[in-house]
């Protein structure tokens, strides 16, 4: 009996060890939701306003499999600089885990930035887009769907710059974003 306890408990032990310690993205947007330094906001898919646009068959395509954007920022302050570098840590760390696959990298006058993928290269079911600014912060935004094409993340770029959107619905966020 005593040997059965020492194995459960040995066992118990090896199972806990291999299960990674590692915060997710999604643990790591509900650990944060309620945190004042940072903005949150789920938004449909819908909300791009699509409706009568001249889109291509491609771009067609791209907005069709989109579901919803989760996105989380974390606007930088005098007050919350150490906190801003701590975060941004976190973040960074979360998404050098070898299930994203990097798509691009981003370097403009707002600031730095990559757009990163789960899922394989013909079905993509989340891509990631963080983006850094020393001086407002910093930007996560997971766009959620199914059996997204990678190919289409440009045509997807380009169909939102043809629509009439700008930035409703999306509040504090939509400023933050707008720069």
């Amino acid at each position: 009996m005593k040997n059965t306890i020492k194995l459960g408990i040995m066992v118990m032990i090896v199972l806990l060890a291999s299960c990674s310690s590692q915060q997710s993205l999604q643990e790591y947007y509900v650990d944060n939701s309620e945190n004042p330094n940072f903005i949150t906001i789920d938004v449909p898919a819908s909300i791009l306003k699509m409706d009568g646009v001249d889109l291509t068959e491609t771009q067609s395509e791209a907005i069709e499999s989109l579901r919803k954007f989760n996105l989380l920022a974390f606007k930088k302050n005098a007050d919350n600089a150490a906190e801003y570098k701590i975060e941004k840590a976190k973040v960074k760390e979360i998404l050098k885990d070898d299930e994203f696959v990097e798509l691009m990298k981003i370097n403009s006058s707002y600031g730095k930035g990559v757009i990163k993928y789960l899922g394989d290269e013909t079905a993509i079911d989340e891509v990631i887009i963080f983006g850094d600014s020393k001086d407002k912060g910093f930007a996560l935004v997971r766009v959620l769907g199914k059996d997204m094409n990678p190919a289409h993340i440009v045509q997807l770029m380009q169909a939102i710059q043809k629509s009439d959107y700008n930035g409703e619905g999306l509040g504090e966020i939509g400023a933050f974003l707008k720069g």
